[in-house]
């Protein structure tokens, strides 16, 4: 008579995921973090050098634009790339067949690639303090805020991934997501530069309410926007995530 295997515990069952998500890069983390690093510290460069530096709203919106650019996009792109290659390998496949929740696995792989990139979010804070002249006023609620700009777009990237006709159609997928959601709002420009349509449009974007939140926690005084951007975020990350669980995946 054949046995039916109990699920592991919720936690244990991430905990498994996890490590086999950060396994498949043990042989070329150092490229993603150095690629990691990169991209967002050319960002500061090349938008700071324009801005003046008396024009702190500016410099601090090139600054949390910037991590946002790493956080919430460069997340977006790994695991949208991850999926697509778990589709077209046969993965998904065999992770239909384990007895695990579908959305963990979203989760494993999205804080596989944010472990990976913890490391050049430092750097680019440190970076872009130094080179913007920004000083730092961290709070602690940035220990909340930084994973909840991770989130929001993930499962996006994970639908893209997991459903796209081809490779080369995700990654145009993911570039066009990642152009929309980061000129459609104050996110690397303040919003008094932009017009009342497109701020207003804006807010239907999580990039808008990671960049408010990220300023809050790291370059300005906290305000009661604080709670507005913060559940906007989860609001975003959970909605995005039932829906691949549920109809994708």
């Amino acid at each position: 008579m054949q046995t039916t295997r109990k699920p592991l515990p919720f936690l244990l069952q991430l905990f498994d995921l996890l490590c086999m998500e950060l396994s498949n890069w043990r042989w070329s983390w150092q490229v993603m973090v150095l690629t990691a690093t990169v991209s967002p510290i050319l960002s500061i460069i090349a938008l700071g050098s324009f801005a003046s530096r008396q024009d702190a709203e500016s410099l601090n919106a090139i600054f949390a634009g910037s991590l946002v650019m790493s956080l919430m996009f460069g997340n977006l792109e790994n695991v949208s790339s991850r999926f697509a290659y778990m589709r077209f390998s046969g993965a998904l496949e065999y992770y239909a067949t384990l007895p695990i929740r579908r959305s963990l696995l979203v989760i494993a792989v999205v804080l596989s690639f944010f472990v990976l990139s913890f490391p050049s979010l430092l750097v680019t804070i440190g970076f872009g303090a130094w080179f913007l002249h920004r000083p730092l006023m961290l709070h602690p609620l940035i220990l909340l805020v930084i994973p909840l700009c991770v989130f929001p777009l993930a499962g996006i990237g994970a639908a893209i991934g997991a459903k796209c006709p081809t490779p080369e159609v995700g990654g145009g997928l993911t570039l066009l997501v990642t152009m929309l959601a980061l000129f459609m709002g104050p996110v690397l420009l303040p919003a008094s530069r932009l017009p009342e349509v497109v701020q207003g449009i804006g807010y239907l974007s999580p990039a808008t309410y990671a960049a408010s939140a990220l300023k809050q926690t790291l370059l300005e005084p906290m305000r009661q926007r604080i709670v507005i951007d913060c559940i906007a975020l989860t609001g975003f990350s959970l909605l995005t995530f039932w829906f691949v669980s549920r109809k994708l995946i």
